[in-house]
């Protein structure tokens, strides 16, 4: 296996301490018979429980070790596999190179690690390949990976030589993208000192859709307009979605992303104390065949907070333009974001001469968001309407109408009043009390 692997050039980015690596290093010693039986037992109990983290964590099935290579071809980011993710196969001569590191991959997926077994009396290479894992949730294992990479895995399994692999594997590269970008739909600020890169994962979203939000079809309308317009590559704004706490405004946008996902939109959370890491985020995802949303929940600033001078530097009025492929979406119960107060209307104050100046710095901010689309407490009619639709998905409801708008009007009452997030308590309610 080393000899295979240290023959890689255009995929040699898995790094000397991947499991692949460290593999092809515990079968160099054990061919050249340069080891002791307990401790090389031990190093290979090693990278196996390793394997076994990676596929817990992705929900991999089956044969592990193909999954594991299948893996590493799909996260591996190198000029090779960054243009296939935009062009898919493509002629030029780098293909010598990459036809060779398929040759080897499929060597690699078809190794024979019976010897090792037989002579050091294990067997846990036996059960990976034919591994049968424990059902997960999609809370605990990233489906959308998994399922991308197994696909990949079968795939290959079934190709006869390495110019079949090419085809397959920069056919899902043009499909699905390459690396955390292609195969996550969602990511926080981690910064990571080994790498240098600055976002990691999410690696379970919800499944929430525009048509889980009752009502609010104007705003759902103008927001779904702007986000297709940016996804086709025509102009688009930023957006701020204002108004009345639990009306839907961070579920829009988290929907928004489950819609478009499939046509190379991605999402980004970042939070405000994370506002100075804006240009490292932009940095890292401006040349990427995707769309990204930064997304900001709860956007909001007190007087002395000063935070928000990264995000107006980043949306509007820096020195490096905003890249085309982002866009920022952002949620606050505050329509100017900005903490004011009776004093910022009035060039009176003891403490400052021009008090109407620091007026315009903050609403300066909301101004930057081209588009603003206000969810606003719903009427009581409404309310009802909503808390209807909402039981309509749970089969286990079976009050009348009635009943239910009776009962939707005492859970308000002691609930925090009418919103779109009470119906949705008052609904949750209902259905674990019928079960």
């Amino acid at each position: 296996m080393y000899r295979l692997i240290s023959k890689l050039v255009i995929y040699r980015n898995a790094g000397e301490d991947s499991i692949l690596f460290r593999l092809a290093d515990i079968c160099q010693q054990f061919y050249a018979g340069e080891y002791i039986k307990e401790n090389l037992i031990t190093e290979i109990y090693i990278e196996i429980n390793r394997l076994l983290d990676i596929a817990t964590c992705y929900g991999f099935d089956k044969n592990l070790w193909h999954n594991y290579l299948a893996f590493i071809l799909a996260m591996s980011e190198n000029p090779f596999t960054l243009v296939s993710e935009k062009t898919g196969a493509n002629e030029g001569t780098v293909n010598v190179f990459a036809n060779g590191d398929f040759l080897i991959f499929k060597k690699l997926f078809d190794y024979d690690f019976s010897e090792i077994e037989n002579a050091l009396g294990i067997n846990c290479f036996s059960i990976i390949l034919d591994y049968k894992a424990v059902v997960k949730s999609g809370q605990i294992s990233n489906k959308s990976v998994s399922e991308k990479v197994q696909e990949l895995s079968e795939a290959i399994e079934d190709a006869n030589d390495e110019k079949q692999i090419y085809n397959i594997v920069t056919g899902f590269y043009k499909k699905y993208g390459v690396g955390k970008f292609g195969l996550n739909k969602a990511f926080r600020v981690s910064y990571n000192e080994k790498t240098g890169e600055v976002l990691s994962p999410i690696t379970s979203t919800g499944n929430m859709t525009l048509d889980d939000i009752i009502g609010y079809e104007a705003q759902k309308k103008k927001l779904v307009e702007n986000t297709e317009a940016f996804l086709n590559g025509r102009a688009a704004n930023n957006v701020l979605l204002f108004g009345d706490a639990g009306t839907g405004k961070s579920t829009s946008i988290k929907a928004i992303l489950n819609m478009y996902y499939s046509q190379g939109l991605r999402m980004i959370e970042v939070f405000k104390h994370e506002f100075k890491d804006l240009s490292k985020i932009i940095a890292e995802i401006k040349n990427r065949n995707y769309r990204f949303i930064i997304y900001m929940d709860d956007l909001s600033f007190e007087e002395f907070e000063i935070e928000y001078k990264y995000l107006k530097a980043v949306i509007e009025g820096g020195l490096e333009t905003k890249p085309e492929n982002v866009l920022i979406y952002a949620t606050s119960n505050r329509r100017h974001l900005i903490r004011e107060t009776w004093s910022d209307r009035s060039d009176m104050s003891q403490d400052e001469l021009h008090r109407s100046d620091t007026m315009q710095e903050k609403l300066s901010l909301a101004a930057r968001f081209g588009v603003s689309i206000g969810f606003y407490k719903p009427s009581q009619q409404e309310y009802f309407n909503i808390v209807k639709g909402l039981a309509a998905k749970c089969p286990g409801i079976n009050l009348s109408y009635e009943q239910l708008c009776a009962e939707a009007n005492k859970w308000e009452l002691s609930h925090g009043g009418i919103s779109g997030r009470t119906a949705q308590q008052f609904v949750n309610y209902l259905a674990g009390a019928a079960e």
